[in-house]
């Protein structure tokens, strides 16, 4: 089979119209994000006049207690139909974006506010990827959940191409509240979509009268380390994104301070690589459908991390701006292949009846691990420079294909590659 036609069978493959609302309405609230980037940082700078640790903070300590309030949400989740919990988490988004507006109307917007809503927005997303994960299992067959997850990816690279442009002239024409709003109304439409999509989830378990044991919260993390392929998956994710994302506050750093690089030069660095984001999505199943999934999963979990080292070589001008953009491209096409790969591994690695406890406790750790790694490399950043600490983080990033699973799962045999779209 060509290519040409197995890509063409990617973007023809129906999946039916249940489908088709989840999808929309997932597009619609990425959408809405992404149009808010960096809102609530600009609320805090120009509009309540606060300093860089009151913003640091909004990021890390919102994300990390948001993190630490969804670790109940996941074992209560389990035994409840999810779309419901979809829906209660986007109007919960909605009613948390929609009082910044309407405090900063009434004059009485404060810091504490913003800080408390950027807890509610992070413990909702938590669950509501941890939820969308258990219902997308019930609402597709295992052989179609690559062909969903790889749709997903490519309109997270879309909206991440298209978004932040568009949020800049809004802000520039009507201030950072305005896009918190178009945020807020996204996941009004996302609730809206899910809610048509219509329903055929079965009843989970019925645990009606038993009461949540503290040893439930730690069921998730329990099931991880348990398995052989998803415990170090889970490791090599964790450590892969958070020195990933630990890099690029110094990234910044360097670009436009010492540098000199413009905000839109640096704005331009990170948003046109996304379309490699985009073409490896679409390449994810026919790949897969060739080589098999645990051979795709490893080499492209290991491509990805021979780029960020070239970030430590980054100089002014413009071959300073083409290097990042063409290390962005090389890092975000290989993750755009992986993602949706390791996504689908992940849930047929998962029994049903654990899929939220799972997921709640992978993204959790995901989002504690980058904050802390985060705030390691801004002190060695502070102590070494950002160049070396940068290099230092591209380094250690060499060393993470070792935690990629090293035979394929059980079930999933290399013998027949081509005898299904999404296993190998």
């Amino acid at each position: 089979m060509s290519s040409g036609h197995r890509l063409g069978d990617l973007l023809g493959h129906r999946l039916g119209w249940r489908f088709g609302w989840l999808w929309g309405a997932y597009g619609t609230s990425a959408l809405g994000t992404w149009l808010a980037f960096g809102a609530f940082p600009l609320i805090a700078i120009r509009v309540l006049h606060s300093g860089p640790a009151e913003v640091a903070a909004l990021s890390s300590v919102g994300a990390a207690v948001g993190a630490a309030v969804a670790v109940p949400l996941g074992p209560w989740v389990e035994f409840r139909r999810k779309r419901p919990v979809l829906i209660a988490m986007d109007l919960a988004r909605f009613a948390a974006l929609l009082t910044v507006p309407a405090a900063f109307a009434l004059g009485v917007l404060t810091f504490v506010q913003l800080l408390l809503v950027s807890v509610v927005v992070a413990a909702a997303d938590i669950t509501f990827r941890a939820a969308s994960g258990a219902y997308l299992k019930t609402l597709l067959p295992a052989e179609d959940l690559l062909v969903a997850n790889a749709r997903f990816e490519s309109t997270s690279w879309t909206t991440t191409i298209i978004g932040p442009p568009l949020g800049g002239a809004a802000i520039a024409l009507l201030g950072p509240v305005a896009t918190v709003v178009a945020d807020a109304v996204s996941y009004l439409l996302s609730a809206l979509g899910i809610r048509a999509s219509g329903s055929q989830e079965p009843r989970p378990e019925d645990r009606a009268g038993v009461r949540m044991r503290p040893g439930d919260l730690l069921d998730g993390w329990r099931y991880i380390l348990a398995d052989p392929t998803l415990r170090p998956l889970f490791f090599n994710t964790a450590l892969f994104n958070g020195l990933v994302m630990a890099a690029q506050p110094l990234l910044a750093v360097l670009m436009l301070g010492r540098l000199g690089f413009a905000p839109w030069q640096y704005g331009l660095a990170f948003a046109a690589p996304s379309v490699g984001g985009l073409l490896g999505s679409r390449l994810a199943r026919p790949l897969v459908t060739r080589f098999g999934q645990h051979r795709v999963l490893v080499a492209f979990g290991a491509l990805r991390v021979l780029w960020p080292v070239g970030l430590a070589f980054v100089g002014p001008g413009s071959r300073g701006l083409l290097l990042v953009i063409g290390v962005e491209l090389g890092i975000i096409f290989c993750c755009g292949v992986f993602n949706p790969v390791y996504a689908t591994y992940r849930l047929e690695r998962t029994a049903p009846e654990r899929v939220t406890r799972t997921l709640s406790a992978w993204t959790v750790s995901t989002k504690a691990s980058t904050a802390l790694l985060t705030a390691v490399f801004g002190v060695l950043g502070g102590l070494l420079g950002p160049r070396t600490a940068i290099g230092l983080a591209g380094v250690l990033l060499l060393a993470t294909p070792l935690l990629l699973p090293r035979r394929a799962a059980a079930g999933h045999p290399e013998a027949a590659p081509a005898a299904s779209p999404s296993r190998a």
